[in-house]
């Protein structure tokens, strides 16, 4: 399996092809699927391609099922509320407008954290189009959305993912229970099955820590199980929402007064969302050329450092519908490898502390699997 088989196939492609593969095509799409009656599509996040690959006996049966897999890539940046809402509404990152883990709110003039929400925020309002699920939900296919108690109703489910009935289950083992009674229930169905221990494990020990390694094997026999207990007109799909890399700790952080002299990450930086391995940088009226070149000069000849026109015009997000732009910093940088960037101004000191990261522009950030299962799976 090379990337690109699948041309041009990304996360956002997979739904509007399941809903294709159910009989209710909702736009067209270069990803291909074979036709069924009920589609259950597993999103185990953190889980990228290059990780996958090098997992061998950990994973031996999502590496029977890598073979006739596919590559998929993400939108920038490759973190979960941007590609959980390219994944829902079937849209790149400029159009549904979750650009971020921490974006600027240009009404209120104050980051909003995408993942975690604000209840001052509307999710509906903040974005708005339709999700593939409420397109399916009105061509008469069931939908049902498997995951923790605590994203039922939550602002990124609202705003990313809305339409599904919601089931909550706590454990992988439960939430597989749930997902194999929800699908058949009804003739024609799309379930949604969602775990999110794989990037825990990551981000606190590393992927290639033994607790990755575990959680890994854990998933891998739970998609031997699903495949066992679906109907045989049922097709199963696997993917994810972004890869990782390891990070050495020592990283800067903008609350380091150090960084505010100088010529310090920063000065002309009085706010900065996205994340460590994506910072976007809100500058200071006149200082978003002064700001790029400097950070250009500090994290060196790997690093990815755009103007926020120059970023849009590249493409990184797709494209940009007026109302986003104002949430994308005036500079957007996709850091080099092995280097993160925190902000302890803003966000939570724990996240210095990760030693597993993503959001950046690598294919170890951006490649993930799209594995699939066609028909009831016995072996």
């Amino acid at each position: 399996m090379t990337p690109g088989e699948g041309p041009g196939a990304t996360l956002s492609d997979v739904l509007p092809a399941a809903a294709a593969a159910l009989g209710a095509p909702q736009r067209p799409v270069d990803l291909a699927l074979p036709g069924a009656a009920r589609v259950v599509v597993l999103l185990v996040d953190g889980l990228g391609e290059r990780q996958l690959a090098a997992a061998g006996r950990d994973a031996a049966f999502l590496g029977e099922l890598r073979a006739d897999g596919q590559v998929l890539t993400v939108g920038h940046p490759s973190t979960t509320a941007t590609s959980m809402a390219s994944f829902g509404t079937g849209l790149l990152p400029g159009a549904h407008g979750l650009v971020g883990y921490e974006v600027m709110d240009p009404a209120r003039g104050v980051l909003l954290n995408e993942l975690s929400w604000d209840p001052a925020v509307d999710p509906r309002a903040w974005q708005p189009a339709p999700t593939v699920f409420e397109h399916l939900v009105a061509a008469g296919v069931a939908c049902v959305h498997v995951g923790p108690h605590q994203f039922a109703g939550s602002g990124l489910t609202e705003a990313a993912l809305r339409g599904a009935r919601y089931v909550a289950a706590r454990s992988l083992a439960d939430r597989v229970d749930a997902t194999a009674a929800a699908v058949r229930r009804a003739p024609r169905s799309l379930v949604y099955l969602y775990w999110g221990e794989l990037d825990k494990a990551g981000h606190e020990h590393g992927w290639r820590s033994e607790a990755w390694r575990r959680e890994l094997g854990d998933v891998d026999l739970a998609v031997r199980e699903l495949g066992r207990r679906l109907p045989p007109d049922t097709l199963l799909l696997v993917t994810s929402d972004h890869g990782m890399v390891d990070v050495p700790l020592a990283r800067p952080d903008l609350a380091d007064p150090a960084e505010a002299v100088g010529d310090g990450l920063a000065v002309g930086v009085p706010v900065s969302g996205g994340e460590a391995r994506a910072p976007m940088l809100y500058c200071a009226p006149g200082q978003a050329e002064a700001v790029a070149a400097r950070w250009r000069e500090r994290l060196g000849p790997g690093a990815l450092v755009l103007l926020r026109d120059d970023a849009v015009a590249a493409g990184w997000f797709g494209p940009v519908a007026p109302h986003v732009l104002p949430r994308l910093g005036d500079v957007v940088v996709a850091c080099p490898p092995g280097v993160g960037v925190h902000d302890s101004r803003t966000q939570r000191r724990q996240l210095t502390r990760l030693v597993g990261l993503h959001g950046g522009r690598s294919p170890e950030e951006t490649e993930v699997p799209l594995l699939v299962v066609a028909g009831a799976r016995t072996g």
